[in-house]
């Protein structure tokens, strides 16, 4: 993991504790707009799996089902 990878995992995952208990999120949800736009596309998908990997170790984000677009979903419980 680069640094830029660590640096922005962790700054995404500070924003989960912003979302209320069952509130369900796609990861781009916790950026804003133009500084998720402004990543590279290999940047996101590399996020992506290192947010993934590590919301499934944490008990306070649950991974769910994928959407329609086949963007993994997640979801805050507690």
């Amino acid at each position: 993991m680069s640094k830029s990878e660590k640096k922005l995992l962790k700054k995404a995952w500070k924003e989960t504790k912003k979302l209320d208990v069952d509130e369900t999120f796609i990861l781009k949800d916790l950026f804003k707009g133009y500084k998720w736009n402004r990543l590279a596309v290999e940047q996101r998908a590399a996020l992506g799996r290192l947010f993934l990997e590590f919301a499934a170790e944490k008990k306070s984000v649950e991974v769910t089902e994928k959407n329609s677009s086949n963007q993994q979903m997640y979801k805050k419980v507690k």
